[in-house]
């Protein structure tokens, strides 16, 4: 699997592995997709996130994690107009439901800039510890990318990425999601998800369990210097995490008036395992499978040391991002019989996946903390500095500069 990746709109990511699902008039499927946003991934995040929790907190406050949920529905059937409403506990904090609808065709928005492709180079590194092996960085040249070199060793060897089952348009004669243009409500930061769900549509049969698991609480984490130039990044422990995984991006300018010319990024993983579906909710069968392999932290891990030539060569713009993966809850009707052996037919499965992630820069942790009384908070800035170069990428996407 090829797992390059970007951020702020530096870099594509590409992948050699997608699932293959024909859409044929099998069961009913639904996904609900649960996170928990803390750090600075808060104020970036939907749901009481973005500007307004920066706002706050320069104003003295705190932000607080936020949740959000997303929602897919897929069928073999169809629809003139297709829709469904997926009606809640009060607990949700949603109303008496939400309505998934089919996703708008995609095109540019009015005023939205063309692409341009990066300059420069991409290095990656993985691995904790505080010295990069031997063998990194690989490099990766944006302009021969382009031309469709792929560097060697660039494909992952020896580990297969599993990517679970997926509710998409791919695979679905009629495929409809939430949020969407015509409903996005946020939730509110306590939300719950436990009790009676009910998914109605006019294009497949009704769905309908009780939840018993809620979203997981929020991540918290810090860094502090390590030996020989590094950075450890250490973080408390979530109870329902299946195993964590973690990432740093960083920009730095190398002396050409501010254009980027070199990212970085850096995995925990003990292979090239960059980006694609480690970035998305995972079972917790293939959490076990990936921790036996060494791509993803144990469940009972609380820190990795970021090397010393990752912190050296992304300058002051690392942006360290954890997920903690969390627990799955399966239904379907009928339920699977005890007996394996026996025949199955489900008219409809639903599956329901939590995670936790957070977001911090080395030096500026207390910024995305969650609050608490007593704590200090940073002097408010009457405006932000512009975003330069190659760090800029990395802050602006944190909100810090414009």
């Amino acid at each position: 699997m090829i797992l390059l990746g970007a951020t702020g709109g530096a870099a594509a990511l590409l992948s050699a592995s997608a699932l293959s699902q024909s859409a044929t008039p099998g069961p009913v499927r639904y996904a609900m997709d649960a996170a928990t946003i803390s750090g600075m991934g808060a104020m970036m995040g939907g749901g009481g996130g973005g500007l307004g929790a920066m706002m706050g907190m320069l104003r003295g406050g705190a932000p607080q994690a936020v949740r959000t949920l997303e929602l897919h529905h897929g069928a073999g059937t169809t629809a003139p107009k297709p829709e469904a409403d997926h009606f809640m506990p009060k607990g949700a904090g949603l109303g008496a439901s939400v309505k998934l609808l089919p996703p708008a065709p995609q095109g540019r928005a009015e005023g939205e800039m063309a692409f341009e492709r990066p300059s420069g180079r991409l290095l990656l590194y993985w691995g904790c510890g505080e010295r990069a092996p031997k063998g990194q960085p690989v490099v990766i040249d944006f302009a021969r990318l382009a031309k469709g070199e792929i560097p060697p060793g660039l494909f992952m060897s020896g580990v297969n990425l599993p990517e679970d089952w997926q509710v998409g348009i791919a695979n679905s004669r009629t495929y409809t999601t939430w949020p969407n243009g015509k409903d996005s409500k946020s939730l509110p930061a306590q939300a719950s998800l436990l009790g009676a769900h009910r998914i109605a549509a006019n294009y497949s049969k009704e769905i309908a369990f009780t939840l018993g698991e809620d979203f997981m609480p929020p991540l918290q984490a810090s860094t502090t210097n390590a030996a020989g130039g590094g950075r450890t990044l250490t973080w408390a422990g979530l109870d329902k995490a299946t195993g964590y995984y973690a990432w740093a991006m960083g920009a730095k300018d190398t002396g050409r008036g501010g254009t980027p010319t070199e990212m970085v990024w850096w995995a925990s993983s003990q292979q090239q395992a960059f980006g694609g579906p480690l970035w998305q909710w995972i079972s917790p069968a293939s959490v076990r499978k990936l921790i036996a392999a060494g791509t993803v932290l144990p469940p009972e891990q609380r820190d990795c040391t970021i090397p010393a030539e990752v912190i050296k060569a992304s300058g002051e713009g690392l942006m360290i991002h954890l997920q903690a993966y969390g627990p799955q809850a399966d239904f379907a009707y009928p339920p699977r019989p005890a007996d394996t052996r026996k025949p199955w037919s489900p008219e409809w499965i639903a599956r329901v996946r939590f995670r936790s992630s957070t977001m911090l820069i080395p030096g500026m942790e207390g910024m995305g903390a969650i609050g608490s009384a007593g704590q200090s908070q940073p002097e408010a800035r009457p405006r932000k500095p512009k975003c330069k170069g190659l760090k800029g990428l990395a802050e602006r996407a944190a909100g810090l500069c414009e």
